[in-house]
């Protein structure tokens, strides 16, 4: 598919409004653990907006306004709160940013590209993929008592250099909150590795993100 080609199809794609996350009813911790794997094979069966609205907050949702540094607290955590991962979701319909205050998933590319995410033929039958990418700078505002760098316009957003590291570690706290969830839940979860450069062109990603790793999610078979 062309560049022109997937601009064409992204406007042609919709934001999908999530509803808010159910966090009652699931298993306990204990049970969760116990009962957390692998599955590969999945039904090809979608998730309903709620089950896909529940796994990404499982993933990294907020869970309180004011965290450290001013940003919010999430379920997951992530050096100085940085909060350097986001999370696309590859659907049959394309692929799609989750937009975590907002509950929303914005359209980024009208391509299925779920098969790109890994060789075995499973990556391709998932009903979801969750892509997890990093960035290497955020922007964020001055911390309350942070004095901004010389030379730094007063009041505007700084740019914080991450530390690669932290983006690989921030990742698997992210998976294993999945993995949990969807042991709770029933559901059948893979995490692997994947086409780190394929990807990112194919999503077209800034120059400074970087695809990591995928997590597909679906039924079991």
């Amino acid at each position: 598919m062309s560049k022109d080609d997937t601009t064409s199809s992204q406007q042609d794609l919709k934001p999908i409004e999530l509803p808010r996350p159910q966090c009652d009813g699931a298993k306990s911790l204990w049970a969760s653990l116990w009962e957390r794997k692998t599955t590969r094979d999945m039904r090809a069966e979608s998730l309903p907006p709620q089950v896909l609205s529940n796994v990404l907050w499982a993933a990294f949702g907020v869970t309180r306004q004011e965290g450290p540094m001013g940003r919010t607290g999430r379920t997951a955590p992530s050096g100085l709160n940085l909060q350097g991962i986001d999370i696309y979701v590859a659907l049959p319909g394309g692929v799609y940013l989750y937009e975590t205050a907002a509950s929303r998933l914005s359209p980024v590319v009208g391509q299925d590209i779920r098969a790109m995410t890994n060789r075995r033929p499973q990556a391709g039958k998932a009903p979801a993929v969750l892509i997890y990418v990093a960035d290497a700078g955020i922007e964020m505002p001055l911390p309350p008592g942070v004095q901004p760098p010389k030379g730094h316009p007063p009041g505007k957003p700084i740019t914080v250099a991450i530390n690669p590291c932290y983006g690989e570690v921030e990742a698997g706290f992210i998976g294993q909150n999945v993995y949990l969830f969807c042991a709770s839940e029933g559901l059948a979860v893979w995490f692997y590795s994947t086409d780190r450069e394929g990807l990112a062109q194919a999503m077209t990603l800034r120059s400074t993100q970087k695809v990591l790793y995928c997590q597909a999610v679906g039924y079991p078979v």
